[in-house]
Order: C-alpha cells, then sequence, then structure tokens
C-alpha cells in the first residue's frame, strides 16, 4: 500500500493547488486593493446569508496581516481624489449599514488604525431589501439583523475612521426604476447624508450590483466622484474606471489563507 502515498500526495497537492493558486504571480502593488465587506459578526447556525458575515476574530487578523506587511488604510475619497497611488494600499469598504459595524468593526479599525468607507442605505429600518431582488429570500433573515442607529453613524464619522458614501435610499433594485425614481434615489440619499451626519458624500456603491449606462450618467451627474461594484477583481486603472470600480469580495466562508491570496493574485483567480 506504500504505493498510493505518493498518489494521495499529488492528488492532495492538486486539489490545493487549483484551490489555492499560490504560483499564479503576484498582481502589481502599485495597484490599490478595494475589498467588501458587509457584516462583522459571528455566523447564525444554518442562516443564508452567512457569506456576508465576516468573524470579528477573522476581521482582526485579516487587519493585523495587512497592517504588519505595510499596507497603507485609505478612505476611498482618498483614493478617488489621488494623481499618485503609492504600493500597497487598501481601501475598506462596508455596504447596507449594519450595526455590528459599529459595535465589532469599529473596535478592530481602532485597533490598527485603519479607516473605511460606509456605503450606508438612509431607509434602512424595517426594510427586508433582499426580497427586492429574489422574491424567495422571503426569511426575513436581513430584515431582523439590527441596523445602525444614526447616532452610531455619527460616532463613527466623528472618530476618524469611517467615511460615508450613498447606497441609495432604500436599496432598490435599479432594473426596476424608472429615470426619475432613479434620480430621487441618488440624489436624496445624497443630500439627506450630508446634512444628517455633516460629511459631504463623494462616491456610491451600486445596489445589489445591479446598474446601467443611464445609472452611471445619474451618479456622475449627480456629483459623486466615483462608485464601486460587486464586480469581483483589482482595477489597473482607477481613474478610467472610477466609476465601475471592482472590489475583492471577502466572503465570511471562506479562510485566512483565502484572503491573502485575493490580496496577492486577485479574487477572479481562486476556486469559488
Amino acid at each position: 500500500m506504500i504505493w498510493l502515498l505518493p498518489t494521495v500526495l499529488l492528488t492532495a497537492l492538486l486539489w490545493f493547488s487549483v484551490k489555492y493558486p499560490w504560483w499564479r504571480p503576484a498582481i502589481d502593488l502599485q495597484l490599490p486593493r478595494i475589498l467588501m465587506y458587509h457584516m462583522v459578526r459571528e455566523h447564525i447556525p444554518g442562516a443564508r446569508f452567512n457569506g456576508l458575515r465576516v468573524k470579528p476574530a477573522e476581521f482582526d487578523k485579516q487587519l493585523h496581516w495587512l497592517n504588519k506587511n505595510g499596507w497603507q488604510f485609505w478612505f476611498l475619497s482618498e483614493l478617488l481624489a489621488a494623481t499618485e497611488v503609492p504600493e500597497k494600499v487598501v481601501v475598506i469598504t462596508f455596504d447596507d449599514g449594519f450595526e455590528d459595524n459599529y459595535c465589532n468593526a469599529l473596535p478592530i479599525l481602532r485597533k490598527y488604525n485603519a479607516q473605511a468607507t460606509l456605503f450606508l442605505v438612509e431607509d434602512r429600518f424595517d426594510n427586508d431589501w433582499s426580497v427586492k431582488k429574489k422574491a424567495h429570500h422571503s426569511s426575513g433573515e436581513l430584515l431582523q439583523e439590527p441596523k445602525l442607529s444614526d447616532q452610531q453613524v455619527r460616532e463613527m464619522v466623528s472618530s476618524g475612521h469611517v467615511e460615508l458614501g450613498g447606497h441609495s435610499v432604500t436599496h432598490a433594485d435599479f432594473s426596476k426604476l424608472g429615470t426619475e425614481q432613479k434620480r430621487h434615489e441618488l440624489a436624496h440619499s445624497k443630500t439627506v447624508l450630508q446634512e444628517k451626519y455633516g460629511q459631504q458624500i463623494t462616491s456610491y456603491a451600486y445596489t445589489f450590483g445591479i446598474y446601467d449606462s443611464e445609472d452611471i450618467s445619474l451618479v456622475q451627474q449627480l456629483g459623486y466622484r466615483g462608485a464601486v461594484t460587486t464586480q469581483e477583481g483589482i482595477n489597473d486603472n482607477v481613474q478610467a474606471q472610477r466609476f465601475e470600480l471592482k472590489r475583492v469580495k471577502v466572503p465570511g466562508k471562506k479562510d485566512y489563507l483565502y484572503f491573502r491570496l485575493s490580496m496577492r493574485v486577485g479574487p477572479g483567480a481562486l476556486a469559488g
């Protein structure tokens, strides 16, 4: 049976090399990484959306690794305004506005003197936006997830570790809206967030990652300086791609090695 050992080892190596392609060439460190998070909290047994939940201990490990390895934490507004970007710039983003961003993520951001851009839904209470895209997502799981209060958002902004970006008024599915409805979602969200929290809103995240050429045009017309998508990848020209920026998704169901490799070779090179 000894002859089986090399076969088993080779099979294991091949599996590992497909799932974790360590052998792929690293993407230029001059290209900034934009990370996409939703929640930082423990998983709920059997829940549908645990992929959106990064455990606090994992988030801490990720920021510890970034900090230890010389990555510079920038706001997205800084990246959009930059004419030159040094090596190892990382932009942390959060979508939606879940309360754990304040309770669990903010202390870890403070710990590593890190910054994050929060794309905040204005009408986030009693709003089950998951069913707007897929009607069968009717369990109420995201509806029941606690959302940030206005006061918590103010504290996050005043901490200096968080800036805000737009994410529409209601987290609408823009593929189902007319032009004026889209304009209201984009404009009213921007105006309310600026007035309520005293911070200029310069960036936007397309809800559900759904957008078309009209949406890009409206975002530009309404004074946003850039927008992020849910397309996975690392941007090779931020200024040229500023209204369709890709992000590195940080899944709650993937491990620490997956995170490190996605920073090195890009998420598109990793097995699902």
